[in-house]
């Protein structure tokens, strides 16, 4: 039932701002020590007064006690003798002002549980047999608070020491004995103390109220200004998603806006990225795409232009028309790859399979390319390689690669295939004599229809999107690709691939 409650409470956007949790969390951190501290200081006080006032009672109890003993008011009570008579007047005068000044009541009891006396004289000649009276009598002294009734309830004994002979102490010696002759059993208000606490609380409660005044005050001013930095932040990113600026934002209050922040400008920087690629991309789509329609067009016009053109110009012509359409289909062909590997939503198609015969199998069919132009193609398999992979997009890995070796290489030159594995990855690199790529071009090669040498590339042929889409393939088995390259000198690929696909 409470798990609900709370949920509901969550659920509530005033409970979810941060401010009002700072305000609550305040004000119950403000409140709470004065209200505690208000009963504090009044308990302490009733405990302090309530202390002083039995001690001070029983002060002047033993004092009368004393009275009572020296003039042997316990021994005479019934005595008609004037003296005894004239020092009863004395002591209940004592006592009737004991009784007025505290505002309560004593009763003088003796050993046979007697009233003796009662201030308020209506017990007087009566027994009274009571727990407290009892301890009193057995030499324990009892203080009872009753705060419910508004009294004090003192025993107080009276105590008389007589001198007794003591075998053990030798002849004649002495030794003194305390004996209960009697025991007076007071009650006194509480009155002044009630009052005195009643105004204390008073006071206690106007100063608490002042306090909450002020602590909601504080809490308020707090709340607003610890939350300022996160209302800047939203309002800077407002700004950007608006569109009116595209500009890093700051805010370093504090720690966790410094966090939020860079974490927003490393986000707003990758959008940029990714916009900027994207139009890079759509641009160079364009152009790849409208050249060879731009020499389709060309070519047909000049056909068009001559009436009575050879057949062998003809032939020619239609010839390179073909070249051209191979050439944008190709383009496709690639750019529907690439955007098929881009979905994340795409399943590989893993199985278990043979490394080296996959390898093996697409050096077969490259190596008519690399006779062509007189390269010498090396496969060095250092151990079987069984691995879990999608066959397809792993032959793109490797054909890319090793056709990319061959076309970029010089005469006479060799491309160098490396099989290896360890306990957890199987390692494919391609090394060749070729052209090399240059330093400031390594970190772009990856990037679609990037070409280290335009010109050069166009009579080699190919889309610039191999690479981009061998990246892809690389990625989506949670293996990595890096490259190193001298220009002049040649280029090694180093593919590096887990034995045990890990699906996300």
């Amino acid at each position: 039932m409470n798990t609900k409650i709370w949920e509901k409470l969550e659920q509530m956007v005033m409970l979810r701002s941060l401010r009002a949790r700072i305000f609550v969390i305040v004000l119950v951190v403000g409140i709470v020590p004065s209200v505690v501290m208000r009963y504090g200081i009044v308990n302490n006080y009733e405990e302090r007064a309530v202390g002083h006032r039995i001690t001070e009672v029983q002060n002047q109890l033993m004092i009368l006690a004393n009275h009572l003993i020296g003039n042997n008011y316990l021994m005479n009570y019934m005595s008609e003798e004037q003296t005894y008579r004239n020092s009863k007047e004395v002591i209940d005068a004592e006592l009737e002002m004991l009784s007025n000044l505290y505002e309560g009541r004593v009763m003088i009891i003796n050993k046979n549980l007697k009233v003796v006396t009662d201030t308020y004289g209506i017990s007087e000649g009566k027994t009274i047999i009571s727990e407290e009276v009892i301890k009193c009598f057995q030499g324990q002294n009892t203080a009872h608070y009753a705060p419910e009734f508004g009294y004090i309830e003192l025993t107080t004994p009276i105590t008389n020491t007589v001198a007794t002979n003591t075998a053990n102490v030798g002849e004649g010696a002495k030794a003194d004995a305390n004996q209960i002759q009697g025991v007076m059993l007071t009650s006194i208000a509480t009155t002044s103390i009630v009052e005195t606490m009643e105004i204390l609380n008073r006071k206690a409660f106007l100063l608490e109220i002042l306090m909450i005044m002020i602590i909601i005050a504080c809490a308020w001013v707090l709340s607003t200004v610890l939350t300022k930095p996160f209302s800047r932040v939203t309002e800077a990113i407002n700004e950007v998603k608006a569109g009116y600026s595209d500009e890093s934002i700051s805010v370093p209050d504090y720690v966790e806006t410094v966090h939020i922040v860079d974490a927003f400008n490393q986000l707003l920087k990758r959008m940029k990225a990714l916009d900027d690629s994207r139009q890079e991309f759509v641009a160079n789509v364009s152009h790849e795409l409208k050249t060879p329609m731009t020499s389709i067009k060309v070519l047909a016009d000049s056909l068009l232009s001559q009436e009575n053109a050879p057949a062998e110009l003809y032939r020619e012509f239609m010839e390179d028309i073909v070249s051209e359409i191979d050439r944008e289909n190709q383009i496709i062909t690639d750019l529907l790859a690439l955007v098929k590997m881009d979905k994340r939503a795409q399943e590989l198609n893993i199985a278990s399979l043979n490394i080296n015969e996959l390898a093996e199998l697409i050096l077969k069919r490259l190596r008519p390319i690399a006779r062509k132009k007189d390269v010498e193609v090396v496969f060095e398999s250092i151990r079987p390689v069984i691995a879990e992979v999608d066959e397809v997009k792993i032959s793109l890995v490797m054909t890319n690669l090793v056709e990319n070796s061959i076309k970029y290489n010089k005469e006479h030159g060799w491309v160098k295939v490396l099989l290896d594995a360890d306990h957890q990855y199987f390692t494919f690199e391609v090394s060749d004599s070729g052209i090399g790529i240059p330093e400031d071009s390594l970190a772009h090669i990856y990037e679609r229809f990037y070409r280290v040498d335009k010109s050069h590339s166009r009579e080699i042929g190919g889309t610039g999107l191999g690479l981009a889409i061998t990246k892809n393939a690389v990625l989506m088995h949670r293996g990595s690709i890096t490259v190193t390259s001298r220009e002049g000198e040649g280029t090694s690929f180093l593919v590096k691939i887990p034995l045990n696909y890990i699906s996300s």
